[in-house]
């Protein structure tokens, strides 16, 4: 089994890519060889010193700037990398809003944010991704899902956002079935706390959130040619928490 999977000659898109765990996980490919695309929406400088940061590991990469819940927006964004780049061989479907006010203190505008960025983002960039992939018979996809979503879980708030990340684990699990048979993989990778996303971590497995590496290293498995044979798969990574009742 390959630890260090050799990307070299793919291209990769990562949204959300310009900070946080989106970014960890864009160098992480560059790291393996594949040249990448940093997406962002506002955030410009960071994505620009992020693409600057994957150059030095000797990869080609670029930057685009797309509103995941536009579908021209996203379709222009594809545009970009593929005439930069090429086509796109590993998308990770990393941004998403949240809200973890009560369900009845959100407005519409509210749900609709938080569906758009998580499920519809999905979506719409899954869909520009996968004919170019079917043309070539190759193709990784991973999205974000939420470590307790496919489980009998309940929470008082983020109502949106757990309908968002259940709705990602059965489209992932759809999008898999639907493209078994074109060298097409999806999986999701879903983190409960991420180590820049919370200060108490008392009652946490370990003492601690996960770091950046541990929501990385599934990633780059599913990308690999390990995982070939793999699709429509959830790895929680939440080291063995279960959720309260």
């Amino acid at each position: 089994m390959e630890t260090q999977p050799d990307l070299s000659g793919r291209v990769a898109l990562v949204t959300g890519s310009a900070r946080r765990v989106g970014r960890q996980v864009l160098l992480a490919l560059a790291d393996r060889g594949a040249d990448v695309a940093v997406h962002y929406h506002t955030s410009e400088a960071a994505a620009r010193d992020t693409a600057a940061e994957a150059r030095e590991r000797g990869v080609e990469a670029t930057v685009v700037r797309a509103d995941v819940t536009d579908p021209e927006d996203v379709d222009t964004a594809f545009d970009a990398v593929e005439s930069d780049l090429g086509t796109v061989d590993v998308l990770v479907n990393c941004v998403g809003d949240f809200d973890d006010r009560r369900w009845d203190e959100l407005s519409l505008a509210d749900w609709q944010r938080v569906l758009g960025t998580n499920l519809y983002g999905t979506y719409l960039c899954s869909q520009r991704a996968v004919e170019p992939m079917r043309e070539q018979g190759w193709g990784r996809i991973v999205n974000f899902g939420f470590a307790d979503c496919d489980r009998r879980h309940t929470p008082p708030s983020n109502f949106p956002y757990f309908v968002a990340k259940t709705g990602v684990l059965m489209f992932t699990r759809m999008l898999a079935y639907d493209t078994q048979d074109d060298g097409i993989t999806v999986n999701a990778v879903s983190p409960f706390a991420v180590e820049n996303t919370v200060s108490d971590v008392s009652g946490f497995p370990r003492g601690q959130a996960a770091a950046f590496e541990d929501i990385v290293a599934p990633i780059l498995f599913f990308a690999s040619e390990d995982a070939s044979y793999l699709s429509g798969e959830n790895v929680a990574v939440d080291g063995g928490r279960l959720p309260e009742a």
